[in-house]
């Protein structure tokens, strides 16, 4: 399946992904079909449906980046790096970056306020929180060098995570400067991460 597979594969997600979300962004997400976004992108519905399990997931391209972003951060932490230390990293560095999942990317305004505009997408960004949910704990409990509630751990850092950014994500909305949001979002979480770190050392 060219979902999980080959470069062309990639290539061709990311461009239905680039064409429906300038369709989302210009007409809004409900009065955008999934046979238009097709069509826009020179591809088929089967083609689309092939790399997209949902509508939702082609406004929402970057959610699938997140759990390889997190299972990484585990899996590759430094022996002596606790797992809340490293997601803290994670998260620090998506900041560093202003990466789109960080919600401080300079371009990413408007397809906040598609998404902040449809209860559809709004919805499956709250199904997805208890996905990574899920992934994290799993990945924690199978961590011989993670001590801890696996579940707690991760349901805490993921509900961490979501304040820090949905208040980010409002305020830019609301016409926030951006420079004055990276500091206070990353002041944030640096506050969220050093309390979760402290009661989860391992």
């Amino acid at each position: 399946m060219a979902k999980r597979g080959d470069r062309g594969g990639s290539k061709t997600r990311a461009q239905i992904a680039a064409v429906g979300t300038e369709l989302f962004v210009e007409r809004g997400f409900d009065d955008v079909t999934v046979a238009e976004v097709a069509a826009a992108a020179g591809v088929s519905k089967v083609t689309v449906f092939s790399h997209f399990d949902r509508k939702e997931d082609i406004a929402l391209d970057r959610l699938p980046d997140a759990v390889g972003m997190v299972r990484a951060a585990i899996r590759e932490r430094a022996d002596d790096v606790g797992a809340v230390e490293a997601l803290h990293a994670l998260a620090a560095g998506l900041v560093a970056e202003q990466h789109p999942l960080s919600g401080l990317s300079e371009d990413a305004l408007p397809l906040m306020r598609t998404v902040a505009g449809s209860r559809a997408l709004v919805s499956r960004l709250r199904e997805f929180e208890h996905e990574i949910d899920a992934e994290l704990a799993s990945e924690l409990d199978g961590d011989a060098r993670f001590s801890g509630d696996s579940a707690l751990v991760a349901a805490l850092v993921v509900a961490a995570y979501r304040t820090v950014a949905v208040a980010t994500v409002r305020r830019r909305l609301a016409g926030d400067e951006l420079a004055e949001l990276v500091a206070d979002h990353r002041q944030r979480l640096d506050t969220a991460f050093a309390l979760l770190s402290e009661a989860f050392p391992g």
